[in-house]
């Protein structure tokens, strides 16, 4: 989980691989009107990302079923992380927490992304960082790929001991 840039998908799939266990990316599950709203610089709101979350509710209940996965996406509220928990699944949050300044200067130079660069702010002003009482773990997402895969895999190495 984590604002645009931060890494999700990179980090996922390699958490994945590392994990031997299925990935997905979780803006795959967009209809394509929500892709469209964000392309033209809005920011979605909790009825559009609806659908989307009762996809990934979905995913994470069939893979749970099937001896875990790893999925990225935003799960920027705590209410959406409630309901991916709702699923009885034992979820994992991995937030990739990214300063402002380095997400700005990764989505000026991201090119063929649906997501604008004038989207960050709302996902900095709706991102609700895990809270105590969420399973999960914070990691840096500002260094390498490979300093951050790292950081996650030692913290989950933690939570499950």
């Amino acid at each position: 989980m984590g604002v645009s840039t931060s890494g999700k998908s990179t980090v996922g799939a390699l958490l994945a691989e590392r994990l031997g266990v299925p990935f997905l990316e979780g803006d795959d599950l967009h209809p394509a009107a929500n892709r469209a709203e964000m392309a033209s610089g809005h920011p979605l709101d909790d009825t559009d990302r609806r659908p989307w979350l009762a996809a990934l509710t979905e995913w994470i209940e069939a893979a749970a079923s099937n001896g875990g996965g790893v999925a990225s996406c935003s799960a920027l509220k705590r209410a959406y992380r409630d309901q991916f928990r709702s699923t009885g699944a034992d979820v994992w949050f991995l937030h990739l927490a990214l300063d402002r300044a380095v997400a700005a200067e990764r989505i000026a130079h991201r090119k063929g992304h649906f997501m604008p660069p004038e989207l960050l702010d709302s996902q900095f002003e709706t991102l609700e960082p895990l809270r105590a009482d969420e399973p999960g773990a914070t990691v840096d997402a500002s260094g390498s790929t490979t300093e951050v895969v790292e950081a996650a895999l030692r913290a989950l190495q933690r939570l499950t001991r």
